[in-house]
């Protein structure tokens, strides 16, 4: 019986692979110039992690996360997203009696039971980053203006942002209250998720999907007609900062994004060349979360970008990725494969990609597998060369020719590259 991967999950073969080590390069190019600095949690954590931290009434705990018990008992759960684990590295290492704010990037899989579909699948990967530490609005522009840099860096330009403030601990109890009458009224309409979360967190039927209660939510309460005096200052702030910057934005009353923990700036960059799942990146401030988890009232605010969707955008697109070899060593007879094989250590010991055949074929076959290879260079080593101690070293982009001493094959063929 043949075993096949996990549904939900695929794996990244070559040429693909190229691009993913491509756009994770350029996620840390980008956040070297802003200063953010990587860290890597574990895949799995406590699941009352996620229970605290995101809430235990959203779709993510109640329907989506990978939860069994180990060895000793212990509930854990595969990480379905990166920003709990971040606040509680936070935490558990002390980080908050260093100097603030804390600037972090990480990249990696996480994992939610969902129905797969394009973009969307039960083993994703996500990018984000997370400022831990700070209040000040213009820290909510600086991420949205990271990331829109990143986009910009990988070729898309197609993207609109959307904005809105959720409020905070002081201003939204009383608009839950509006919003929980408001949609208990109109009861009978709405879904079975919608009316149970009337209940549990009136807030999440503002981000319910289904067409007929979409048109029900498009008449209830704003929560930006019930922001306290702060929230509407901060809220004005970041809009200026957007302003400043020159960056396009919509106000969408009803944006409230999936998890408990958002406060104040609530974000979506979307595009809409990927459907209903039209997020590219999205996030925003979450200054309740840390003294959730733990114990200390300290703001923060983040974003993730699903790697996934990102690849669906950039099909098609041309890319700068380098994923060919540097030189290719064609030998023929095994004395040839043998000086060809201390040749090709001594060009990777001097930090050139090189490869040769393992197969013993015919010089037309090895010609034809460092085209495969996408091979810049290609050198034939047989008796006569390496009784002359020299070969001809072969350009495969434009034909030229060099004629090169062996001993010196390293240096000649740096000197080409770096030319």
């Amino acid at each position: 019986m043949t075993i096949n991967a996990p549904r939900g999950t695929n794996d990244i073969l070559p040429p693909d692979s190229f691009k993913w080590q491509y756009l994770e390069e350029k996620a840390k190019e980008i956040c070297r110039k802003y200063n953010y600095k990587e860290i890597r949690t574990p895949i799995f954590e406590s699941t009352d992690l996620f229970i605290r931290g995101i809430g235990e009434s959203t779709d993510i705990v109640e329907k989506e996360m990978y939860t069994f018990k180990d060895k000793g008992g212990r509930s854990i759960t595969l990480r379905p997203e990166g920003t709990a684990p971040v606040v509680r590295s936070f935490i558990e290492n002390k980080l908050y009696g260093k100097a603030l704010p804390f600037k972090f990037f990480y990249s990696g899989p996480m994992f939610r039971y969902e129905r797969p579909q394009a973009g969307r699948y039960r083993q994703f990967h996500q990018f984000g980053v997370e400022v831990l530490g700070s209040d000040n609005p213009l820290v909510d522009v600086e991420i949205i203006k990271l990331g829109i840099d990143f986009l910009k860096e990988v070729g898309l330009s197609d993207f609109f942002v959307e904005i809105n403030s959720v409020g905070c601990k002081e201003c939204r109890p009383p608009y839950l209250e509006k919003l929980k009458n408001y949609f208990s009224e109109v009861n009978q309409e709405l879904c079975g998720d919608c009316k149970r979360r009337i209940e549990t967190n009136p807030l999440r039927v503002l981000d319910c999907k289904v067409e007929s209660c979409q048109e029900i939510i498009k008449d209830a309460p704003k929560i930006t007609d019930n922001l306290c005096d702060k929230c509407k200052d901060d809220f004005e702030k970041v809009k200026n900062g957007l302003n400043t910057l020159k960056i396009e934005y919509r106000e969408v009353p009803t944006l409230v994004r999936g998890l408990d923990y958002y406060t104040n700036t609530a974000f979506e960059i979307k595009s809409d060349e990927l459907g209903s799942q039209d997020a590219i990146f999205a996030g925003g401030r979450y200054n309740g979360l840390i003294e959730e988890i733990g114990d200390r009232d300290i703001p923060g605010v983040g974003f993730a970008l699903g790697l996934e969707r990102l690849e669906i955008l950039l099909e098609g697109k041309e890319l700068d990725i380098e994923s060919g070899i540097d030189i290719y060593i064609v030998t023929i007879g095994e004395s040839a494969e043998r000086e060809g094989f201390k040749y090709l250590n001594q060009l990777r010991e001097s930090g050139i990609s090189a490869d040769k055949d393992y197969f013993g074929r015919s010089v037309k076959s090895q010609m034809k597998d460092a085209d495969r290879k996408n091979s810049n260079y290609t050198i034939i080593l047989g008796n006569e060369e390496l009784e002359s101690g020299q070969a001809t070293l072969r350009n495969m982009k434009s034909g030229e020719e060099f004629s090169v001493v062996l001993s010196e094959l390293s240096e000649k063929v740096s000197d080409l590259l770096d030319n």
